[in-house]
Parts: structure tokens; sequence; C-alpha cells
């Protein structure tokens, strides 16, 4: 794993204490090329950056200091954390994205990231649950890992959770169903929803978050019942973190 710096500018000033960083957050950098996504990273008019960034060889570049709040996550939250780029740890993999041409990550990137992942968790005590992507904290707005991201292989080193294969059976009847599943994904973490107040269009976006990241190969925004037992299953094993 080779590891280089090349500082971005675009960084809150003032330092923050080590205690805070309590979160990873995944991102795809959904441009064409590493050269013009560090461009972007390191341009004071964008005003965008992130911690890492990992090429498609696995090369890691360092951009901003894990002291340092970077400026990866925008609008976004999670559990009782508002706005995580305080709190958190912002890791951009070079992939064109949707947008572009979507690729799979490859063998060597994800392998710089799990190295990473397990380096940054031992050194900040940061919970396997905390290790999320941009579209679990902001699911109205972004997509990104995407559903080509191996979150099942993550969990198998304790970066991000996942559920058994042999799920328990459910019987709901059909009118309160989306009331579970987003009292469960609440339970999670996920925001941005009205548990009493169904708005169609937000459901769907909030619901191909979820299927994005635990049901790849089936994608639909549909609440189907397995979508429906992986959120019973992921909230009645998940611990609540306490307010910051």
């Amino acid at each position: 794993m080779r590891n280089k710096i090349d500082l971005s500018p675009n960084y809150t000033k003032k330092t923050r204490k080590l205690k805070d960083i309590k979160f990873v957050i995944i991102h795809y950098t959904g441009m064409q090329s590493e050269i013009e996504s560090i461009q972007r990273l390191k341009d004071p008019k964008k005003k965008v950056s992130s911690h890492y960034l990992i090429n498609r060889k696995g090369e890691i570049t360092k951009m901003v200091s894990d002291r340092q709040t970077a400026w990866h996550a925008g609008k976004s939250r999670w559990k009782n954390f508002i706005n995580l780029n305080r709190f958190s740890i912002g890791i951009e993999l070079v992939n064109k994205g949707h947008e572009f041409g979507y690729q799979k990550f490859s063998n060597s990137q994800i392998k710089s990231l799990i190295n990473l992942c397990k380096v940054l968790k031992k050194k900040y005590k940061i919970k396997k649950e905390n290790f999320l992507g941009h579209s679990d904290i902001a699911p109205l707005r972004k997509v990104d890992p995407g559903e080509k991201f191996p979150w099942q292989k993550l969990s198998k080193y304790n970066l991000g959770v996942w559920y058994k294969k042999n799920l328990p059976k459910m019987k709901l009847q059909k009118d309160i169903k989306r009331y579970c599943f987003f009292n469960n994904i609440y339970k999670i973490g996920y925001r941005y929803f009205s548990l009493k107040q169904s708005k169609i269009k937000k459901d769907k976006k909030i619901i191909k978050a979820f299927q994005m990241k635990y049901l790849p190969n089936r994608i639909s925004g549909k609440l189907d019942q397995k979508t429906l037992k992986i959120s019973h299953y992921l909230a009645s094993h998940h611990k609540i973190l306490k307010k910051p």
C-alpha cells in the first residue's frame, strides 16, 4: 500500500478533539479521472475535500489531517448527529460514478480501504456500525458509494454491519409494513423521513438507498418482504449511539 500526501486547503481551521471522530464516511469521486478528482478536492472555489483518496491501483493520498474537519459530508444526518463533517473522516474512492460510467471497485482499491479503515478504527475507537456510505447519511441527495461497493466484505472485518443469511419469517399487514420498516431504519440511524406521514417520492429514495447497500441486486425502491426482514434484523442488533 503506497501512501502520498497532496494537501487540500479546504478544511475548517479549528482543530477538533480526537474523541469527536466517531464515523468513517465512504464516497466515490464521481468524476472522469483521478487527476480531475484531486483538482476538485483541492480547489478553494469548490469548497469540498476529503481526508483520504484511494485510486484504482490502491494508492492512498492523504489530503486533510485527521485532526481537521474536511468538507465531504455536506447536509447530512445520522442518529442524533447533524452535518457529519465534524464527527467523521471522509474517504474518496476513485470511480467515475453513476453519471460517467459506474465501475466495479478494484481489488487493490478495496484492500487498501480495508487496511486504512482498520487503522482508523483502532486509532479512534470507531464502532463497526459507524462505517457508513454517503448515501446512508444523505439518502435524498447522494447514491455513493453505490450498489457495487462490497459492504458485505467489509463487514467481515468488522467495518460496517451485515445480516445473517437465514432471516426469520415475518407476517405483517400491508398497512403497517411502511411504519415498521421506517421505524427499524430509524433505530439503525437513517433520518430524513416521517414515521407518521408517507411521502412517496422521499420514501422511494430512502428505500433505494437501503437496498443499494443491503440488496444490491434488487434495487426497486419498493418495500418488499426481504427488505423489511433485513431492516428488522439490523434494528434488533443495533446499538444506539449517544448524543455528541
